[in-house]
């Protein structure tokens, strides 16, 4: 599964690179991309290993709130 996330907190390349870090940290997450210009976080992820809730609270615990893109 791919997710688009809106992260209007994230405003430079460190929140990118916590954010990117979440692929480390969570089992099943297959492909994860920011961009802090765009204020843009895709991830792509196995859903047999990984729920979105775990994502959006894995980045919440990091202190971002993730919206999902329309």
């Amino acid at each position: 599964m791919k997710q688009v996330y809106r992260v209007p907190d994230m405003h430079c390349p460190a929140c990118v690179m916590r954010l990117e870090g979440l692929e480390d940290e969570l089992p099943g997450i297959r492909h994860i991309a920011a961009s802090y210009r765009k204020q843009r976080l895709e991830v792509e992820y196995d859903e047999a290993q990984v729920t979105e809730a775990q994502i959006i609270t894995a980045a919440e615990a990091l202190g971002y709130a993730l919206h999902p893109s329309t």
